[in-house]
């Protein structure tokens, strides 16, 4: 196992910055997922360290070793891509086996190290078919094999779920964590898919335009979002523009249009002073909804459009100044128009997270 450092990495194409002095430390044996919309930079990271794109300044450490300017053939890492790109003429034993060959492996050891590459995602009965004889997810597993039968330093995965249908996805999420954690192997993951990666990642980076955002573990990044585009990019969220009104301890007192919330600060570092301008996010599923009102952090309205999804009710709800809210209602007892009427919505405080902006 090794670790990876990025220190203040920065490249470009052309006059178009795509990363800006990243700093970033990928623990030993972690599965740490890069996340962020479509041209954030994460991509672009992941073929920075893999060899593929050089920086114009910064270092890439593979624990101790320097590889920012080695060839990506002489960083021993496994890189798996989106479409796969397994030989069609070949057939699935044949491709596992090319970069082996392509290292001089003795012919023996190319065959046992295949055979063990195979029987660990559990493709060792598809050995002598070719890849168009073999469904998407079983394609994936063979591009999975490929990448590690090389025994890489690393394994970097650039979104290798997104040919596959929402059923086989959820199926390989969790074959992919299993190999990972079973070969202990440092794994970089791209991805859009939120969660993909809220499922099996042991750590995460939000990017945008080329900078990291935030770093942490899924909870810690979907619970205690440190700013507004890290909560939006990730799950959904209301959005409260308010001001601050005082501060007691850990809590912070919020006044917004639709009442006043006692809520914690995302980012602990960079807090507001009272009278700033600030936003208040709060989950869906954090509300919790009741027929009396409560003496704190409550909302008082009623339920427009809602859709019935059997273990959750999705609720529009909206408030006396017309504000909407979504409220999801997990075992739902409000679903039924008939058993409305006027409620009152509340969360507890240490789900309402105060952002700065």
């Amino acid at each position: 196992m090794i670790s990876i450092q990025v220190k203040q990495l920065t490249k470009q194409f052309g006059s178009i910055v795509a990363l800006h002095g990243l700093d970033l430390t990928i623990n030993p044996g972690e599965l740490f997922f890069l996340l962020g919309p479509s041209g954030c930079g994460k991509t672009t990271l992941l073929r920075s360290l893999a060899g593929f794109y050089i920086p114009e300044k910064g270092q890439i450490l593979f624990g101790d070793e320097d590889v920012t300017r080695l060839e990506p053939h002489k960083r021993n890492t496994g890189m798996m891509f989106q479409s796969y790109a397994l030989w069609p003429h070949m057939t699935v034993a044949e491709n596992v086996a090319f970069g082996l060959e392509e290292r001089r492996v003795p012919a023996a050891e190319i065959r046992t190290r295949v055979g063990d590459a195979l029987a660990s995602v559990r493709m060792e009965k598809y050995a002598d078919r070719k890849p168009n004889q073999l469904s998407g997810g079983q394609q994936q597993r063979v591009a999975l094999a490929r990448a590690l039968v090389i025994r890489p330093r690393c394994l970097l995965l650039d979104e290798p779920l997104s040919n596959l249908d929402a059923k086989l996805r959820l199926e390989m999420r969790t074959e992919i964590r299993r190999v990972c954690k079973e070969f202990k192997l440092t794994t970089v993951y791209v991805t859009h898919d939120q969660k993909e990666a809220l499922s099996i990642a042991d750590r995460m980076a939000i990017l945008e335009s080329g900078h990291i955002l935030q770093v942490g573990t899924p909870r810690e990044v979907y619970k205690r979002p440190t700013r507004k585009t890290v909560a939006n990019f990730i799950g959904e969220t209301d959005f409260l523009p308010g001001k601050v009104l005082g501060m007691a301890g850990n809590y912070v007192t919020v006044e917004t249009a639709v009442g006043k919330f006692d809520g914690i600060f995302g980012d602990t570092v960079n807090v507001p002073k009272v009278g700033d301008e600030v936003t208040v996010s709060i989950r869906p599923e954090c509300w919790e909804l009741h027929r009396d009102a409560e003496s704190r952090n409550v909302v008082k309205g009623r339920i427009g459009q809602s859709i019935y999804l059997g273990e959750v009710a999705q609720y529009e709800f909206v408030t006396g100044n017309g504000t909407q809210l979504k409220i999801f209602e997990r075992n739902p007892r409000f679903v039924d128009g008939a058993a409305r009427g006027e409620l009152y919505a509340t969360v507890e405080p240490d789900d309402v997270v105060v952002l700065v902006g």
